[in-house]
C-alpha cells in the first residue's frame, strides 16, 4: 500500500531537517521498510515543493545510478533523477562550503544545456541532440542526508538523487564538436589522478541518460525545459572530499572544470 500523505510529509520533513542541520538521519528504508520507489519520488516532490515555495527555482535536472557498478550495488536496473536548484550551482574554480554538507563526494559529468523543451514518452538520444544548445564540463558534488551512505534505491530517490552542488564548467561546445560516447575524462583529487574513463560509461552515451530523464519526467506530467541543463551521470567513480581539498576534471575536448573545498 502507498504511504499516507502524513507519512510522506514526515519523511520529507526529516530530510529537510537533515540538510538544514548538516546532520544525517538513519535510512528511510529502515524507518519504513515498505517505502516504494513511487513513495520515494513523492517524498522528493514534497521537498522540492517546499524549496520552490521559499523562492528557489529549478535550473536543471540530474540523473543518477547510470553506472553498472552502482546499479549492481543497489540491486536495480534503472537510473533515478533529481532536481538542481539555483542555490546549488558553483562557478568554475569556485569554493564549495563543506560545513553545509555531510559526507560529500565529487564526480565528473558531461552536461547538456537545452535550447528547446524535451518531453517524453518516446524521447531518444537523437531528440536530445536536436534539443541541445551546447554541452559543458561539470562536477557534481553528491551528498547523502542518510548516515554513512547506507542507501537503497528508495533512499537516494527521496533524497533528490543524493545531489548537493553542481560546479559549472566554463567551456561550451556544440554537440557535433565531440563524440558524445567517447569523450575521455581524467579526475584529479589534490593533484593525484583518481579516475580515468570515457563517457560511454554513462548508459553507453550520456544522451541516453538525458532521454531517460525526459521519459521518466513524463510519468509525472513534466518535461525538460528549454534553458535548463541536465547532469546525465558520473563518468568515473566518485571521490570523497573534505575541507582543504581541490578537485579537477580534465576532458579531452571540453577542457577542465575545478573546485576548491573549504
Amino acid at each position: 500500500m502507498p504511504l499516507s500523505q502524513d507519512e510522506l510529509h514526515e519523511l520529507a520533513h526529516a530530510l529537510m531537517e537533515a540538510e538544514h542541520n548538516a546532520a544525517p538521519i538513519p535510512p528511510l528504508t529502515e524507518q519504513r521498510p515498505d517505502l516504494a520507489p513511487e513513495d520515494a519520488y513523492a517524498v522528493a516532490a514534497l521537498v522540492l515543493g517546499h524549496e520552490l515555495e521559499h523562492g528557489h527555482r529549478i535550473v536543471g535536472r540530474k540523473v543518477g545510478l547510470t553506472s553498472k557498478p552502482m546499479q549492481i550495488a543497489l540491486g536495480i536496473d534503472t537510473p533515478d533523477f533529481g532536481t538542481i536548484l539555483d542555490d546549488m550551482t558553483v562557478r568554475d574554480g569556485g569554493r564549495v562550503e563543506t560545513a553545509e554538507l555531510i559526507s560529500p563526494k565529487a564526480e565528473p559529468e558531461l552536461a547538456f544545456r537545452l535550447k528547446a523543451p524535451l518531453r517524453g514518452p518516446g524521447a531518444t538520444a537523437q531528440d536530445v541532440i536536436a534539443a541541445t544548445d551546447y554541452v559543458f564540463p561539470a562536477l557534481e558534488i553528491i551528498d547523502s542526508r542518510i548516515a554513512d551512505w547506507r542507501i537503497k534505491e528508495q533512499d537516494t530517490i527521496a533524497d533528490n538523487g543524493s545531489s548537493a552542488r553542481v560546479v559549472i564548467g566554463s567551456a561550451r561546445l556544440p554537440v557535433e564538436a565531440l563524440d558524445l560516447a567517447d569523450e575521455e575524462v581524467v579526475l584529479y583529487h589534490n593533484g593525484e589522478e583518481r579516475g580515468r574513463a570515457r563517457s560511454s560509461e554513462v548508459l553507453g552515451n550520456p544522451a541516453n541518460a538525458v532521454a531517460w530523464c525526459a521519459n521518466k519526467l513524463a510519468e509525472f506530467g513534466e518535461e525538460l525545459r528549454a534553458g535548463d541543463f541536465v547532469m546525465p551521470g558520473s563518468i568515473t567513480a566518485a571521490v570523497d572530499v573534505r575541507a582543504g581539498d581541490a578537485v579537477r576534471a580534465e576532458f579531452a575536448s571540453l577542457g577542465a572544470v575545478s573546485a576548491r573545498f573549504v
